[in-house]
């Protein structure tokens, strides 16, 4: 089975979530934004997810996580959370 390692930064609104992702395209660290403006609890983590499968995380996550580019800032992904930017760290 699939299985992915991958961070994420979790806002309230897409606004912030581009604002962040356009810093962190500038040069920003992925890890010091997610410790600074994260609402996930992973924040305190620099955003950090562990590994996990298919099906293990919300159904636009999960698309996102399986199908979207490795080392490559995704998002805004919208969930009933809020708004993502989701970078993947590996995946087999």
């Amino acid at each position: 089975m699939a299985q992915a390692t991958a961070r994420h930064i979790l806002v309230d609104t897409e606004a912030q979530c581009n604002d962040l992702k356009k810093q962190i395209e500038d040069g920003a660290d992925f890890a010091e934004i997610a410790r600074a403006h994260s609402n996930c609890p992973s924040g305190r983590n620099g955003g950090d997810l562990g590994s996990f499968g298919p099906g293990q995380m919300v159904p636009e996550f999960d698309k996102a996580v399986f199908n979207g580019e490795v080392n490559t800032v995704q998002g805004p992904i919208k969930t009933q959370f809020g708004y993502h930017l989701l970078e993947v760290t590996s995946r087999t």
